[in-house]
């Protein structure tokens, strides 16, 4: 075989076993650790629309992300909310936020995780408790990660959530 010819089928025999690149893996602790920042807008089905910034710190002490969350709406009002996710397998985590009912499990897979979890939005004596179905996804270059939210009532959605983290 010529040395042109060898240096062709070399090259194509690299390029087959080397297959499709694959996208970052998320991992939580990885990606919310330090300084981050988001912006997002929460949509009811009656078409109220609200808008908010986030500015996020997380600290892991390896084995639990503590991810608090400051939140700036475009009305002016403010919140800070606190996720603790604790580590329990290569691709778990349990969290739990004050405002949280009960625990979630957090399963990844490859660059996506997937969680929901029940949430008391009256914070007066009332109960409106709504279930959120998340995914977050990162970004191909590690860079973002994009949180997408279906809020339930019951059987019925009622609302969607988007959210934008950057490093």
């Amino acid at each position: 075989m010529n040395p042109f010819r060898m240096t062709i089928a070399s090259f194509l025999f690299a390029a087959l076993c080397a297959g499709p690149a694959s996208a970052a893996e998320l991992r939580l602790e990885d990606f919310f650790r330090g300084q981050t920042s988001a912006t997002g807008s929460f949509r009811t089905i009656t078409g109220l629309t609200r808008k908010f910034d986030v500015s996020l710190h997380g600290r892991w002490d390896g084995r639990t992300l503590v991810l608090r969350e400051d939140f700036r709406y475009d009305d002016g009002e403010k919140d800070t909310k606190t996720w603790r996710f604790r580590k329990t397998g290569d691709k778990t985590y349990v969290g739990t936020r004050e405002d949280v009912l009960g625990e979630t499990r957090v399963f990844l897979d490859g660059d996506k995780a997937h969680f929901n979890y029940r949430v008391d939005l009256d914070n007066g004596e009332g109960r409106n408790i709504v279930r959120f179905f998340d995914t977050l996804k990162l970004s191909p270059d590690g860079r973002r990660v994009v949180n997408t939210a279906l809020v339930f009532k019951g059987p019925l959605p009622v609302a969607r959530v988007r959210v934008d983290f950057r490093r």
